[in-house]
């Protein structure tokens, strides 16, 4: 098993650094171009949601960690924000707690798109655990 950690500070900037990182580090599963482009859109969604729900009021630490085994690739993106009350409802398509409606609502939906499985682990006042993983296809397990 191979593994890789980071922090990031919960900044915008930062969104496309995570991809470019995903993206380097899972290349040595030689992954399609639309495997590396599933996981940048997963990853980026799931940064982005810890940036802005996670720390809405504060600029806060995001912690990213990706394990290869054998063909498997698991990504796990955590804040330690304010936590979901409901992750249930929080995964719904279209469901959102921007009051200003400028997000959509589907950042859960396209994780569960683009990766096979996507579990999120939340307390209020704790923050959020999103755990996804693929399987790169031409990788023989």
């Amino acid at each position: 098993m191979e593994r890789f950690r980071m922090e990031l500070e919960s900044r915008s900037r930062n969104e496309e650094f995570a991809q470019i990182v995903a993206a380097v580090f899972m290349g040595r599963l030689d992954p399609t171009v639309e495997e590396m482009e599933d996981v940048k859109t997963a990853v980026s969604e799931a940064v982005t949601n810890a940036e802005i729900h996670g720390y809405p009021q504060e600029t806060g630490v995001i912690e990213m960690e990706m394990e290869i085994e054998e063909a498997d690739l698991t990504v796990r993106i955590r804040d330690r924000g304010v936590g979901i009350a409901d992750v249930r409802q929080a995964m719904e398509p279209m469901f959102t707690t921007d009051p200003g409606g400028e997000r959509s609502g589907m950042g859960f939906s396209f994780m569960e798109a683009f990766m096979d499985e996507v579990r999120v682990e939340s307390e209020v006042g704790k923050g959020t655990l999103v755990t996804m993983r693929k399987r790169i296809g031409r990788r023989e397990p």
